[in-house]
């Protein structure tokens, strides 16, 4: 049976690893926070709650509708930004298909078919036609 106290100083690396970061974490994260409480004010005044992103007040509200093209040509972004992330890495692989080459090459056609039926639909639906 080993010793316990070899077996406890097998976790010291452990420890010091989880104090180190217990450590790093209360400065970088409390002391901003404290840095702020004592050196920063709590008493807003007009120049503090003014804009400052564009100058002038919001004439909308932050909640207000959006157009449904808006939504539909994001989803055409992210329909082709999916076709690039499994295009590129397919292109990449297809050296190393050896003997499923024929059908690693079908199946990326199918892939690819699908994604310009689904193009072809939105297009013809007016998905594209901005005003």
């Amino acid at each position: 049976m080993p010793d316990a106290s070899a077996t406890a100083l097998e976790y010291l690396p452990i420890l010091l690893f989880l104090g180190v970061a217990i450590a790093f974490a209360l400065i970088f994260v409390g002391g901003p926070i404290l840095v702020s409480k004592l050196v920063g004010t709590a008493r807003p005044y007009g120049d503090k709650l003014a804009e400052y992103e564009s100058g002038f007040p919001a004439f909308a509200s932050a909640r207000g509708r959006f157009d449904v093209r808006f939504y539909l040509v994001s989803i055409l972004f992210i329909i082709f930004d999916l076709e690039v992330a499994f295009l590129f890495p397919w292109a990449v692989s297809l050296v190393h298909m050896g003997d499923d080459l024929v059908f690693a090459w079908g199946s990326m056609m199918v892939f690819l078919g699908l994604l310009t039926v689904g193009f072809i639909y939105e297009w013809r639906k007016g998905a594209l036609d901005w005003e």
